[in-house]
């Protein structure tokens, strides 16, 4: 039985970084993804680098087979200018339409700002209340090379594992059109680095190559 899944991003290119070879995995299974970014709207960029990173979200969802891209135009690394309330409440309606069995988010204690407020956003959005969201089963975080890493009060501890050993190199060809976010090596944010890290991963479970993720909830549905 194929599975609604739902990632949310703080911006284009996350959902790549953070589970482009999880979510290559869930669509050649047949799953449906969809993926939610929540900033680089118009308060931040110039119209010209709105435009580039759209096609840019838009060519990477096409190499991985993503359903559907809304993009909720909050203002980039602003994200803690608004009031939470309101934040959650964009999330709602879309959470509440697709009624997702599994969400990808971000770690709660990255450094950058939008993926702390886009966490608890996304957890508040989800929290579990009689009659809601009845397919939800798991909800899970994960990292992103150049902010997870450099947390401050946090540590990412992943206690799940995806194998993507049969997907990597479709996530480094979904990872090419975001190619001007990329920076040389030995910078974390490298393509060399997106590989080594999901070569650790994997070796920490046996395998060639894995995404690593934080359970933030997992619920057993009765059948």
């Amino acid at each position: 039985m194929s599975e609604v899944v739902l990632v949310v991003a703080a911006h284009p290119d996350d959902e790549v970084l953070g589970c482009g070879g999880t979510i290559a995995r869930h669509t050649a299974a047949g799953d449906q993804v969809h993926v939610l970014f929540m900033a680089d709207g118009e308060a931040s960029r110039e119209e010209a680098d709105i435009t580039e990173r759209r096609l840019a979200a838009n060519n990477c969802a096409d190499a991985l087979g993503i359903s559907e891209r809304v993009f909720l135009d909050w203002p980039d690394n602003k994200l803690d200018s608004v009031p939470l309330l309101d934040v959650v409440q964009s999330l709602e309606p879309h959470i509440r339409r697709l009624n997702p069995s599994i969400v990808y988010t971000h770690f709660s204690g990255d450094l950058n700002i939008d993926h702390r407020i886009t966490t608890q956003a996304v957890m508040t959005a989800c929290r579990p209340q009689p009659g809601s969201l009845p397919a939800l089963k798991r909800i899970l975080s994960f990292e992103i090379l150049s902010s997870t890493e450099w947390s401050m009060n946090e540590t990412f501890v992943p206690n799940y594992w995806i194998d993507i050993s049969d997907t990597l190199e479709k996530k480094m060809l979904a990872l090419a059109p975001y190619d001007s976010e990329m920076r040389e090596y030995p910078h974390t944010r490298s393509y060399q680095n997106v590989r080594q890290l999901a070569g650790l991963r994997g070796a920490s479970v046996g395998v060639e190559y894995a995404e690593a993720f934080m359970l933030l909830r997992a619920v057993e549905k009765a059948v």
